[in-house]
Order: C-alpha cells, then sequence, then structure tokens
C-alpha cells in the first residue's frame, strides 16, 4: 500500500512538479493537492501533509493545530522556503513533524516522507543544527525569569513584530532606553537576536 500524500503548495509550478515526484515512485501517491489551507480542509486526510508557510488566507504554520485537532494522525512536514530560526520553532512548537527546503534534493525529499510516516522526524542539516542549537543547554545558567514587568511588556511587543521606534512611542520612553531593554533581554534569555527572544518567549510562555 502506497503512503497517501497532500500537498498544500500555492506555488502552481512546484506544486506540479512535487506531483510528478511522488507519482514517479510506486510507493508513494498524491492523494490531492491545493492551493490553499482553506481548500485542503475540504479533502480527506492524507498519510503525510506536505505544508507550505507563505500561503492565500491562512499560513501553514497557523493551520498546524487545527490540522493536528482535525486529522491526529496525519503526519506533517513543512516545506518551505523559510530557513530562518523563527518560523522553524514556531512550527514545530506548533506540531510539525519535519521541516525542510524547498532547494532539499528530491531523494531527500521523499527520503522525509518515508520517515516521517514511519514515527520519525525530517530535517535538513542547517535545521536540524538551528534546532540543537536553540535547546542546547547554556553553558552558564541564569534565572530567565526574572524579567522586569517593563521588559516583559518590551518583549510582548517584540513579538508582535513592533519595531524600536514604535515600542518607544508606545510606551512614551527613548528610543535608546527600549535598546537598553532589548540588550538586557537578550542576556537574561541568553539569546542574540530579536527572532531568538521571540522563539525562546513562546517556547517558554514568558508572553
Amino acid at each position: 500500500m502506497s503512503i497517501r500524500i497532500g500537498i498544500v503548495e500555492d506555488h502552481s509550478e512546484f506544486r506540479q512538479s512535487l506531483c510528478f515526484l511522488i507519482a514517479s515512485y510506486s510507493d508513494f501517491s498524491v492523494l490531492w493537492a491545493c492551493s490553499s489551507v482553506e481548500d485542503a480542509w475540504k479533502q480527506e486526510p492524507a498519510d503525510v501533509l506536505l505544508l507550505d508557510i507563505n500561503l492565500p488566507g491562512q499560513s501553514g504554520i497557523d493551520a498546524i493545530p487545527e490540522f493536528r485537532s482535525r486529522f491526529p494522525d496525519q503526519k506533517i512536514i513543512m516545506l518551505t522556503i523559510l530557513e530562518d530560526e523563527y518560523h522553524i520553532m514556531q512550527a514545530i512548537r506548533n506540531g510539525a513533524d519535519g521541516y525542510i527546503l524547498k532547494k532539499t534534493a528530491p531523494p531527500r525529499i521523499l527520503d522525509s516522507i518515508q520517515q516521517v510516516y514511519e514515527g520519525g522526524a525530517a530535517l535538513t542539516p542547517m535545521v536540524a543544527r538551528q534546532v540543537l542549537a536553540f535547546f542546547k543547554p547554556a553553558a552558564t545558567v541564569q534565572d530567565t525569569n526574572h524579567l522586569t514587568p517593563r521588559e516583559k511588556e518590551i518583549l510582548a511587543l517584540i513579538t508582535e513584530g513592533i519595531s524600536t521606534d514604535k515600542i518607544a512611542d508606545k510606551l512614551f520612553i527613548s528610543t535608546q532606553t527600549v535598546r537598553n531593554h532589548i540588550k538586557n533581554i537578550y542576556e537574561k534569555l541568553q539569546v542574540h537576536s530579536k527572532a531568538q527572544a521571540v522563539a525562546k518567549a513562546l517556547k517558554e510562555k514568558l508572553v
């Protein structure tokens, strides 16, 4: 029995190439291929779902929990061009079984489908490095929960994608003061960028 695959990909040429790739192997079959999450809801559950992130309507990452709720046995692999830590950690946090890039070699994509179907996790080497780095224990242990109320407020605004200048305007403080708070947040969370701060804040439910 072949592994039935669902595809949610809005780029028609790439979607078609995936269909051709999967159909060329007897162990796999394309159950359906849609251009949006909304269309995918109308389909029967697949064994493995290949899900893009940037889609018309609901994003792939936001849709993961609902796919999990509706089709708990369906495996989910994010197949995307996005390779930044924020999207990777958001997808994994929401319940994705794998995260691979569209530039991945076709045989590797098929291997990932098989791996996830058998209960494993599929991550391209670059993605795996980012995940391992994120969860790697820090050399020195610091209490990440000792954020001040103001720091928590600023961290919450950062997670909403608000810029430093706009945070300053919103809180009626100087831009330099916001930068100082952000520097302190980075030190307490042991991160080095806004993306890492957001990923860790979401992972540890700090906001």
